[in-house]
């Protein structure tokens, strides 16, 4: 736990509600640039959607380490992914539970709008667990095969 006053810059703006609305407005807007392209299918727009939304997630979120300030904890969060340093690495927090559930939503969404499609169903579901594995409580802290290790 950090003292009172001395919050990460890099992700305590994350904690509030403005944060969260913006972030489904990202989402669906950039839903709809891809609605407009007249030569894909609502089912493909749908999977577009959530694959492009995973991928961005998990780069921003669990690949990328650090913070672009400095911080009181004496470089600790120089070794830890964006999602490690939210709410001081407390697990099932709000601002947690609302980065995961929304990846969820989304899935849910490009199911029922792709009609349940092998294909679209299989390539979702992928990158679904591609985004949510890394956000299990038992993967805090791990580098699978020393993978960002560094």
């Amino acid at each position: 736990m950090q003292a009172a006053g001395l919050v990460n810059p890099n992700t305590s703006w994350l904690n509030s509600r403005g944060a969260w609305l913006f972030y489904i407005l990202i989402i669906t807007v950039g839903h709809l640039i891809l609605l407009s392209f007249p030569f894909l299918s609502v089912a493909a727009v749908w999977t577009l959607t959530n694959t492009i939304h995973n991928i961005v997630t998990f780069t921003v979120l669990h690949t990328l380490k650090g913070t672009p300030w400095m911080t009181a904890d004496q470089g600790k969060s120089r070794l830890q992914t964006h999602w490690e340093q939210i709410d001081c690495g407390t697990q099932f927090t709000s601002t947690r539970k609302f980065f995961t559930a929304v990846p969820v939503a989304v899935f849910i969404l490009a199911s029922f709008y792709t009609k349940y499609d092998t294909v679209h169903f299989f390539v979702n579901s992928l990158s679904l667990l591609f985004v949510l594995l890394p956000k299990l409580p038992q993967f805090h802290g791990v580098r699978l095969f020393g993978i960002n290790k560094y």
